[in-house]
């Protein structure tokens, strides 16, 4: 299959090194040149990751296009990975419409913009899907598909079809919903998490060691539902018939955030946020990280 993908940001490079790494032609297109050139200078660490996964190369090729009509030449797929804006996806589509096939498949990478919102801006929405990846994207093996209010069934197939193919793991959603379900569970947990910092509750590290060593760590192994069940549905009913009234409910976003951002305090891309971080910390971090969850992977992989 010619794939296409495009937007070199956080999430494009793993994308394309993963999918290629199945078997697939991909062309990946960023319209900076910086974000195409430093993709490339992450493939030597993802293919490592992919090693490490003992993920088989399927003999698939991944090459940067100079432009958009490149990239989506011949393609059968174009998966859209681009800031998160309605108005900038929209008029990327718009380039899109003349250069491809009416049957071309057109996926989005968004994180919750729902669907059905964003196939009114292409000609032939029926062909207009979902397909929310996690990142690290090539480590990572659960994707979600989503239809939205005109995608043709056979497109969410061919999307399952493709993620099972690579070896991963398609969660389909059945109703077009904001956030989808893995950004709606996260941002949950993540309002919770500042609003306890915030009140003075916990410190940022302990509340990081609680949830990583708590509730991560089971999540890691049953899942909520589940964990539901082997708590008991007496309990949970006894526990959050109080404690759903004290948990943050917040519908705006938190003074903590917001104050940090008017800074430009934003996290590691600034060098600081919740934390501080040196030149050797943001060097050292993706490649822990991308060790850690390979071995995490391989230990659930291994029992089921």
């Amino acid at each position: 299959m010619q794939i296409a993908i495009i937007g070199m940001g956080s999430m494009g490079p793993g994308m394309a090194a993963r999918i290629a790494r199945g078997g697939h032609d991909v062309r990946a297109f960023d319209i900076a040149e910086a974000a195409r050139g430093r993709a490339a200078s992450l493939l030597p660490m993802i293919v490592s990751a992919l090693d490490g996964l003992e993920i088989k190369d399927q003999g698939g090729n991944l090459s940067f296009a100079g432009s958009l009509e490149e990239a989506v030449a011949g393609a059968d797929l174009v998966i859209e990975n681009i800031p998160e804006n309605i108005d900038t996806k929209a008029a990327l589509y718009r380039e899109l419409d003349p250069l491809l096939a009416a049957d071309t498949i057109v996926a989005t990478d968004t994180s919750g913009i729902p669907i059905t919102k964003l196939q009114a801006h292409i000609s032939h929405p029926r062909r207009f899907v979902g397909m929310h990846w996690s990142n690290p994207p090539h480590i990572v093996p659960m994707i979600e598909v989503i239809a939205g209010e005109q995608t043709a069934p056979d497109v969410v197939t061919a999307i399952q079809t493709l993620i099972r193919d690579l070896g991963l793991l398609p969660v389909t959603l059945k109703k077009d919903v904001p956030g989808f379900v893995e950004n709606r569970v996260l941002y949950a947990l993540l309002r919770e998490c500042v609003d306890l910092v915030e009140r003075g509750v916990i410190d940022p590290e302990d509340l990081d060691t609680c949830v990583n060593w708590g509730i991560g760590y089971k999540l890691a192994v049953i899942g909520p539902m589940r964990l539901l069940d082997m708590a008991g549905l007496d309990i949970y009913q006894s526990v959050s018939s109080f404690l759903n009234a004290e948990l943050c409910n917040r519908d705006d976003v938190s003074p903590m955030v917001t104050t940090a951002t008017e800074k430009g305090q934003l996290g590691m891309k600034t060098g600081g946020g919740l934390f501080d971080y040196t030149e050797e910390d943001l060097t050292a971090f993706p490649r822990e990280r991308a060790q850690t969850l390979i071995a995490v992977r391989k230990i659930l992989e291994d029992r089921s």
